[in-house]
């Protein structure tokens, strides 16, 4: 059972409770185009994830089915399931920070310079490929497959409702025991005594025993060291392994191009200039990064954002199925709408961004819905939503191409910046 798939509907109805309480606060703790970003990276996250998590369900069974020892199912070892899960946990998290290799699928999830709800959904897309591995020996020792992949997705649902700004201390037992709200606003912080603290999952006891926990003092300023700036969700998982290996060819020796993806984020070699460290930061003075982007297209884009919504939650809930179904009809299904999703959350931030490849994109886009609409022809529920997906298709063209012919200025460099 897909609990993440499950917990959507609660995910958003917690988003906009925050974000009415921000407004009853007179706090702005959203901005679409940060939200929107988030959200879209964890979209990519979960439609490649489903490539990955049935890779890794094969090798945890084939890793039991050769374990010394196989667990009774009961309540105990439920228990003893989940502290090995939050110890698994913990060391992934604590050295995803600390070797850039590592560190290259983690940085995704920090990039917001905002801290709500959304940024807990922000994921990257290959973190899997990684934090999968550190739960192999809970298998060897004898947990079920089952047991393990469940215990780790209530494992990153408990997480969600710590990114908040809402939620300031609890009582003293829980913020001794429990990872809380402060003490990951802390792990979200780039003052340069935050970075690196606080690795938990539900449990910030592993912290307090292993010498990384930081309480929370002075205001947090969230983001990396080194700002992403950008809205593209496509860009914003791939822009920390295209540093790492220009980082490696400009290393002069075999060991220091090797270092460059074990070390720890901010080395370089000594003909470089040496490790870099981080720098003080202010949240008074701190500037996020911001495009002026129309009015219109933030609408737009929110719309389409709905139906992006919608397509994933259906890809989510029967991907699996697909998949392993064996029918060429359903797993070209699977293969195009995964292409189609992705697609759109890159071109979202494109919109985001203002750049002029965005238009003309969306134009494209919507070309393809008419073959996406055909996959689902064999659907009994398909011909009551045709007339309206048909309609909507329609009407988002039409709306684009009369936007550009009657404001042809909008394809001029200063209104959006050239692709």
């Amino acid at each position: 059972m897909n609990f993440i798939a499950l917990s959507v509907p609660i995910f958003f109805i917690l988003i906009g409770v925050e974000l009415l309480y921000g407004i009853i606060q007179k706090q702005k703790l959203y901005r679409l185009n940060d939200s929107i970003t988030n959200l879209s990276c964890g979209i990519g996250q979960q439609v490649l994830g489903a490539w990955f998590k049935v890779i890794f369900m094969l090798l945890y069974i084939f890793i039991y089915n050769h374990s010394i020892y196989k667990f009774a199912d009961n309540g105990w070892t439920w228990l003893l399931c989940f502290i090995g899960v939050d110890f698994c946990y913990y060391w992934f998290h604590r050295l995803s920070h600390e070797i850039n290799a590592i560190w290259a699928t983690h940085i995704v999830h920090h990039q917001s310079e905002e801290y709500n709800l959304s940024v807990a959904l922000r994921q990257s897309w290959f973190q899997t490929l990684f934090s999968s591995l550190f739960y192999v020996p809970l298998a060897w020792l004898g947990f079920s497959p089952i047991m393990i992949v469940t215990v780790s997705a209530f494992n990153t649902l408990y997480q969600f409702w710590i990114h908040t700004q809402a939620i300031k201390k609890l009582p003293a037992p829980i913020e001794f025991i429990f990872n809380t709200p402060s003490h990951h606003r802390v792990h979200h912080g780039s003052n340069p005594k935050y970075i690196d603290k606080n690795h938990a999952g539900t449990l910030i006891i592993w912290d307090r025993l292993f010498g990384t926990f930081q309480k929370e003092e002075e205001e947090v300023v969230y983001g990396i060291t080194t700002p992403l700036r950008s809205w593209d969700p496509v860009w914003a998982n791939l822009h920390y392994w295209k540093e790492l290996f220009v980082l490696a060819k400009k290393a002069p020796t075999l060991k220091e191009k090797i270092l460059a993806f074990v070390a720890s984020p901010g080395w370089k070699p000594q003909v470089l200039g040496g490790r870099e460290y981080p720098k003080e930061v202010n949240a008074k003075t701190f500037q996020k990064f911001e495009v002026a982007t129309p009015r219109w297209i933030q609408r737009y884009a929110l719309i389409q954002f709905v139906f992006v919504i919608a397509l994933t939650s259906y890809f989510m809930f029967f991907a699996d199925a697909m998949f392993i179904s064996g029918n060429e009809h359903l797993v070209f299904r699977y293969v195009y709408i995964a292409a189609y999703i992705l697609f759109s959350i890159y071109n979202l931030g494109k919109l985001f961004e203002n750049k002029t490849i965005g238009l003309y994109l969306e134009i494209v886009k919507t070309l393809f819905n008419a073959f996406l609409f055909w996959l689902f022809s064999e659907e009994v529920w398909f011909t009551h939503v045709a007339y309206v997906a048909g309609i909507f298709t329609m009407s988002t063209f039409i709306f684009l191409m009369i936007r550009l012919i009657k404001q042809p200025q909008l394809l001029k460099q200063s209104h959006f910046e050239t692709a």
